[in-house]
């Protein structure tokens, strides 16, 4: 299995740029199984947090307007190397997944 949150992280200037690819169907429950035709149970991340080391520095509620394998993209100022950076999504049925990086 592919890891859940792969992530890259780049400092310039003090400003850390985070990008990270969330691998998750992000299903909306609104969608028919073509071979039954039954609603596709809802299954979509619904919190991102972010932190740097260890202090909260984003935080989103999405839902099921969110594609699947979501990329999310964003900057922080106040950053210097070696500081770490971790995101932490969880979906609706309370699964959590959890993704490091490490400013150099």
């Amino acid at each position: 299995m592919a890891q859940p949150i792969m992530m890259r992280a780049s400092l310039n200037n003090g400003i850390a740029d985070i990008k990270a690819l969330i691998h998750h169907d992000m299903e909306t429950g609104l969608r028919k199984d073509p071979a039954t035709g039954q609603l596709i149970p809802a299954h979509f991340i619904n919190h991102v947090t972010a932190t740097l080391n260890g202090t909260p520095v984003m935080e989103a509620q999405w839902g099921i307007g969110i594609s699947k394998n979501p990329f999310l993209e964003f900057r922080v100022a106040g950053a210097k190397s070696g500081d770490t950076i971790s995101i932490t999504a969880v979906d609706n049925l309370g699964t959590q997944f959890v993704g490091q990086a490490t400013l150099s």
